[in-house]
């Protein structure tokens, strides 16, 4: 987590404990920014117009996730996430289970060909499954861990959400939707690359 100090101009300055180089990406609210500025104890992102109008710019205040580029000699475990926010989501039910908390998140249609059950989906930069797909919404369940570690703790009805669908999704089927057929050995070789 961060804390953010300010924004002004484009820049938005975050107090953190980590320190990390001019030209570092580094992902805020699920947002892959570049870092721009450094000071002793805070450092600096700069925001695009298109990031600015992509994202719930809103949450940039108080406390906000923060996560550094993985390196190639890093450790991969769980989904991918490459930090770019295909659209903002927004919270329509909480409910309460035994020991866990279902988040219902409404998202445009036409990003919903994206979400897949027991997929992986970016909600403000954490990486989640999903567990039912609807019309216009999907369900996750949250446990207690991740409850208490996230903003989702803070999170109400109406809350707006950056959302990164899931990148296999996304890639397939800007693939398969120039191609007029599929074949076996297309799919092979798709698989192949990953």
């Amino acid at each position: 987590m961060a804390t953010v100090s300010s924004f002004s101009n484009n820049y938005l300055t975050l107090k953190s404990t980590y320190d990390p180089k001019i030209g570092d990406s580094i992902a805020i609210n699920g947002t892959c920014l570049t870092v721009v500025r450094k000071t002793p104890g805070t450092f600096t992102v700069e925001l695009s117009p298109e990031t600015q109008k992509t994202i719930a710019m809103e949450n940039l205040r108080g406390k906000v996730h923060m996560e550094p580029a993985m390196q190639l000699s890093d450790r991969l475990e769980g989904h991918i996430v490459q930090g770019h926010i295909d659209t903002i989501g927004k919270i329509t039910k909480i409910e309460k289970r035994t020991n866990a908390t279902d988040y219902h998140i409404k998202i445009p249609k036409k990003f919903m060909k994206y979400i897949i059950p027991k997929g992986s989906i970016a909600v403000d930069g954490i990486s989640l499954t999903v567990n039912d797909v609807y019309d216009e919404t999907f369900r996750l369940t949250i446990i207690p861990h991740t409850l208490q570690n996230t903003l989702f703790a803070d999170y109400k009805l109406g809350t707006r959400v950056n959302i990164e669908t899931d990148m296999f999704a996304r890639y397939l089927y800007h693939m398969f939707s120039k191609e007029k057929t599929v074949s076996w050995d297309m799919i092979d070789s798709i698989m192949a690359s990953y």
